[in-house]
């Protein structure tokens, strides 16, 4: 008979007190700005000793990248966003249509995590070298994942003809970026209201 294998209690408190921490902390970092937030802060916001917020994340520089990661992941597990069930997906879609419908959904919830905490990342680099060099200048990130959905794209029936997978990559990186979701769910409902009802 196979021996049924047992949850890791240890493995689990762990990535429970992974998140609470991140959590804290992102709170923190919006409320207040990394600069201004520290360990201590974070440990007592998060209900842990500030000796195991040492432990886990050694200094506020790996927490603040934590943060990041998780935001644009959506939680603390070490998975790239290409191997992400909701990207998987979206490129499994039958039809170029449908791989748009789902890659704009979990864009969509992406953005609505990170817009925020772009300032932030702006602050801290322009401060602290170790953080800036944590995002170095050269191939986005963000452009390889847009890149690799053109890719899947390209294959699609329904793709326009002669599209490239260039153009489409650089279409969905310009349209699908940071700037455009805080100009136009941020900030444009805003404006919209002043400029219709002066309020």
């Amino acid at each position: 008979m196979d021996k049924v294998k047992r949850p890791d209690k240890r493995a689990e408190r762990s990535r429970r007190t992974r998140e609470k921490v991140v959590e804290a902390a992102r709170e923190l970092f919006l409320a207040q700005g990394y600069g201004a937030t520290n360990l201590q802060e974070v440990a007592d916001r998060a209900g842990v000793a500030v000796q195991t917020a040492h432990f886990v994340f050694r200094n506020k520089r790996t927490l603040f990248k934590d943060v990041v990661d998780a935001s644009i992941a959506g939680n603390t597990e070490p998975v790239a966003t290409m191997d992400r069930e909701w990207f998987r997906a979206a490129c499994a879609e039958p039809t170029a249509a449908g791989q748009l419908r789902a890659h704009v959904h979990g864009t969509r919830e992406i953005l609505g995590r990170v817009t925020p905490i772009m300032p932030l990342i702006a602050a801290a680099a322009a401060t602290d070298p170790e953080i800036a060099a944590q995002w170095p200048e050269g191939s986005d990130p963000r452009y390889t994942v847009q890149y690799a959905a053109a890719e899947a794209l390209a294959r699609k029936p329904d793709t326009r003809p002669g599209l490239s997978i260039e153009m489409a990559a650089d279409l969905l990186f310009g349209l699908l970026s940071p700037e455009l979701y805080q100009i136009f769910v941020r900030e444009g409902p805003r404006r919209f209201r002043t400029a219709v009802l002066g309020a």
